[in-house]
């Protein structure tokens, strides 16, 4: 079998996660990694069996046996990293938050559609089989007219630390990106409509940044009055399940930022249930489907193509604007 040979920028704690994840995929490998210290790419080559470490990642993009890269680096550094890496003719499977604003993505679209590789924003949550069954429910119709989407992800980051990388106002850190990304992006997978109205309450750290979040979109009379209701949290673990909620009856997804099942209930009872039962944790969806297009000659992903991403960074930018 044809596989995608790739490159791991940064060595941060979700690309332990994602390299894992390749004893599961049969359409690709890891063949290097670039870290801002050698020891630390070195480490990590060690113990993921990395044929090749370098300090820096243009060292890295500079490898002619690298066909694709994963950016995992701070969010502030994920349109730069792209670009360079779309220069140098690799294909980028980059982290959630693609970018930190809807211009940064449209710019760096642009600079994709100028070139022939595959980008795609990493939000492995839309390949996860229990999503997937949860979205063939409601084409099937098996809740009827779609009317509440409620999603909330927050796990406590504690005690506060303006020098974390998740609060750190420097590197866009806050919850928004951080986390509330998760039930925005459902809430765009199961309405596929902008907000026609936004309500928001927000909590803010010391620092400024935001620490809680409650967001409700209102996708107005067009959509019959359906609405979202969001949240998101550094200061508290939240439920993080998800509700897909139709006239008729109503899907639950326990945690479903990484999903493993799907419940349908009609009233209190349960009538349909899904789990797909994998040993994974879950990047191999996302990782094998990415390789698919790019040993197809496919510049974009049909389950997250390039505007999904802008509509994500556009509703995340209008929420910003009301904290």
């Amino acid at each position: 079998m044809e596989k995608v040979r790739w490159g791991i920028v940064s060595t941060g704690r979700i690309t332990h996660q994602f390299v894992r994840d390749f004893n599961f995929v049969p359409n690709g490998e890891v063949v290097a990694v670039a870290s801002r210290s050698q020891e630390s790419a070195d480490a990590f080559a060690r113990q993921y069996g990395i044929p090749r470490a370098y300090e820096g990642y243009e060292r890295l993009l500079e490898d002619g046996e690298v066909d694709a890269v994963y950016v995992a680096t701070p969010h502030t550094m994920h349109f730069q990293n792209t670009v360079d890496a779309i220069t140098a003719g690799k294909h980028v499977l980059c982290e959630k938050p693609f970018t930190i604003s809807p211009g940064e993505s449209e710019q760096l679209f642009e600079v994709a559609g100028r070139s022939s590789v595959f980008v795609m924003e990493a939000l492995w949550t839309y390949f996860l089989p229990a999503i997937q069954k949860a979205r063939e429910w409601v084409q099937q119709g098996r809740i009827g007219k779609l009317r509440q989407v409620k999603a909330d992800f927050g796990f406590p980051k504690l005690p506060f630390d303006p020098d974390q990388r998740e609060y750190n106002a420097d590197l866009a850190g806050g919850c928004l990106l951080e986390m509330g990304i998760y039930p925005v992006a459902l809430a765009w997978l199961f309405m596929q409509k902008d907000p026609v109205e936004m309500q928001v309450v927000a909590h803010k750290a010391p620092n400024g940044v935001e620490d809680d979040v409650v967001m409700v979109f209102d996708y107005g009379e067009d959509s019959e009055g359906a609405v979202a209701t969001l949240g998101t949290s550094f200061r508290s673990k939240l439920q993080n399940w998800a509700y897909i909620i139709g006239e008729e009856s109503y899907i639950a997804i326990p945690n479903f930022w990484h999903a493993s099942e799907c419940s349908l209930f009609e009233l209190d009872t349960r009538i349909d249930h899904f789990e797909d039962g994998r040993t994974s944790l879950g990047f191999d969806y996302e990782t094998i489907a990415s390789n698919e297009d790019i040993l197809a000659g496919r510049q974009q992903n049909s389950i997250m193509p390039w505007d999904t991403t802008v509509r994500l960074q556009q509703h995340m930018a209008r929420v910003r604007e009301l904290f």
